[in-house]
């Protein structure tokens, strides 16, 4: 008998590689053989984001496949036609990478390991005989909406298409946050693209009922009611970064030298700016998040991505740079768990992607929320209402979120004792439930075990 074998396929975007990318690293650590599947334009990128040099060998193998676009296509401008390519192009490729290996090496496959976004991994894994698990990137409560599709279909709370028949507020259960009919998952992309994204995320949803295992990075106590009806085993949460020399999914290469810059700020005082690999600001709000950062007073640390703004580069306001240079640090790329340890962090201004939420909320980290599109509403949700460790920032009339906005909040949130009580107390919780006897901890071993048990 060799070892478990896994193939882990995560969907091409950063906020699904980091989180599978990590599990693979998990799972390594506990003997399991990993073979990471990227797309060739993902592999490259994440390659080229290894900057850290390490005479360790890199514990998993990481290989790419076509995705069935050009070269050089910009795969994020059109997203329904990267989404239909994969489904068409992708199968076929894993499927003879798997009988390639299951040829050349002692240690074949024994689980296809899939993000639920590529569930077509799931009916691979069918076909040829190989136990499968999915892998849920984002909240158990955004998973327990899509299995609610058709009682809301039903309830004519949405059409066929997951268009709302008007903007109300709804609860799935008594003790789950009410969610806002516009800010459902799907609703953020335009025109034909929303029906796509819903249909796909549904049928996703209804293809990973063959897999053998339902994985998630979350913890029970986060979330306890969305797990009666989602099916899934929470594992989480997960935690990238903390690897040197190993790759952590990270698309854009990491800018470490504004660590030594939080080296130098005390305790507390530093207001961490993020907002993901996806979100754009138009350049009158890029403006006004600038000025209110200056406004607020504190040291800040903002990733300023080169595709932040609609426009090619960052167009700071006239004197900001030079105003701002004694407290205020930009960067293109920052290692993000690294920096909410850091003991200078004060709080952590975010667009509550699910990624780092459970980073903030791993760290004890207070949040100020700026959701952008999909699931970071439901997210923001939980954040500022259910869990109370965080603010919402709220738009004005033209639905700006203005500079005085985010000085107030920043203030409010800041002078706020019982957020970092209730933050501190999170973080406990996390730790306890990834930590040897937690509750994720042992979900974990299990299918650990359930995997050496087939090798």
């Amino acid at each position: 008998m060799g070892n478990p074998h896994a193939v882990v396929i995560a969907y091409p975007v950063q906020g699904h590689v980091i989180p599978l990318m990590e599990f693979s690293h998990c799972l390594a650590d506990c003997g399991v053989k990993i073979t990471f599947v990227n797309t060739h334009s993902n592999h490259s990128r994440m390659m080229n984001s290894l900057q850290e040099k390490s005479n360790k060998q890199i514990q998993i193998d990481l290989v790419s496949l076509p995705d069935g676009i050009a070269e050089g296509e910009d795969r994020n401008l059109v997203p329904e036609k990267l989404y239909d390519s994969i489904i068409k192009t992708m199968p076929g490729y894993l499927e003879k990478l798997i009988t390639k290996i299951n040829k050349s090496f002692k240690d074949k496959i024994t689980c296809i390991i899939a993000d639920e976004n590529m569930a077509w991994a799931v009916q691979v894994a069918k076909k040829m005989g190989i136990p499968s698990a999915v892998f849920w990137p984002a909240s158990a409560s955004l998973r327990a909406l899509l299995l609610h599709i058709p009682k809301l279909i039903e309830e004519g709370i949405i059409d066929a298409n997951g268009i709302p028949s008007k903007h109300q507020m709804i609860k799935l259960s008594p003790t789950m946050p009410a969610m806002n009919t516009a800010h459902f998952a799907w609703r953020c992309f335009d025109g034909k693209l929303q029906e796509i994204i819903f249909h796909g995320m549904y049928s996703n949803n209804q293809a990973v009922k063959d897999a053998d295992w339902l994985l998630c990075n979350s913890f029970y106590d986060i979330e306890p009611s969305a797990y009666a009806s989602s099916n899934l085993l929470p594992v989480g949460p997960m935690l990238p970064g903390t690897r040197p020399g190993q790759p952590v999914g990270h698309l854009w290469p990491e800018d470490s030298t504004c660590l030594q810059w939080l080296d130098q700020q005390p305790n507390c005082s530093v207001v961490y700016v993020a907002f993901g690999s996806f979100t754009v600001f138009e350049q009158s709000q890029f403006h006004e998040l600038a000025l209110g950062l200056e406004l607020s007073g504190h040291p800040f640390l903002w990733v300023v991505r080169p595709d932040l703004t609609k426009a090619p580069d960052a167009n700071y306001p006239d004197g900001f740079q030079t105003r701002i240079a004694a407290r205020g640090q930009m960067v293109g790329w920052a290692p993000q768990q690294k920096v909410l340890a850091h003991p200078s962090i004060a709080c952590f201004l975010t667009h509550c992607g699910w990624n780092s939420t459970m980073e903030g909320l791993r760290m004890g980290v207070p949040f100020l929320c700026w959701p952008y599109f999909a699931d970071q509403f439901l997210n923001q949700a939980y954040i500022s209402d259910v869990w109370k460790v965080g603010l919402q920032l709220n738009p004005d009339h033209k639905g700006i979120i203005s500079r005085d906005e985010i000085k107030k909040k920043v203030d409010e949130l800041l002078g706020d004792e019982k957020i970092k009580e209730r933050s501190l107390d999170l973080k406990e919780k996390a730790k306890i439930s990834v930590h040897e006897g937690g509750s994720s901890n042992k979900n974990f071993k299990n299918f650990v075990e359930a995997l050496k048990g087939m090798s």
